[in-house]
């Protein structure tokens, strides 16, 4: 094998690198996930829940909705009474209610149960956008079935 071989190889390697390198950006576009939600303009915890999405790198679109409106919507979607919180999301397919941390978002995606999606009902103190996570009460985030019935996806203990 001869010096010039090796040359013609670092070169092809190094062609074929900067073609992966120049696609990338276009993957990370595609992987980039749109959350849209459905909120009430007047909400100061739900543009603070919204703040979190996008530091963490989603890119989140605003519908004003409130009142019956936005009820309508969440029970139209599968999201039971009982589940029900301040706005309502939308992420690749499934819902979002409520002040649902990043992390279960993630892992709602990742293992893509066949489910409506995740629900913090009420909208308990230090959960994302709702105060403080050291002091935070003790919360569970819940999978919503497409039956309507829930179970605990995640339980967050009191700080």
């Amino acid at each position: 094998m001869s010096k010039h071989d090796l040359t013609r190889r670092g070169f092809f390697a190094s062609a074929a690198a900067l073609g992966l390198s120049a696609a990338l950006p276009g993957v990370a576009r595609a992987a980039q996930t749109d959350i849209h939600v459905m909120k009430d303009p007047n909400c100061g915890c739900c543009s603070a829940w919204i703040d979190i999405l996008q530091d963490e790198g989603f890119s989140v679109t605003t519908e004003r909705s409130f009142g019956t409106a936005l009820t309508r919507y969440k029970m139209e979607n599968g999201i039971p009474a009982e589940m029900m919180s301040c706005h309502t999301a939308r992420i690749d397919g499934y819902m979002l209610e409520g002040h649902v941390p990043v992390a279960d978002i993630r892992r709602l995606l990742s293992e893509r149960p066949d489910a409506v999606g995740l629900a913090v009902p009420g909208m308990p103190y230090g959960s994302p956008g709702m105060g403080p996570e050291d002091q935070r009460e003790a919360y569970d985030v819940h999978l919503i079935r497409r039956d309507g019935t829930t179970e605990v996806f995640t339980h967050y203990t009191a700080a």
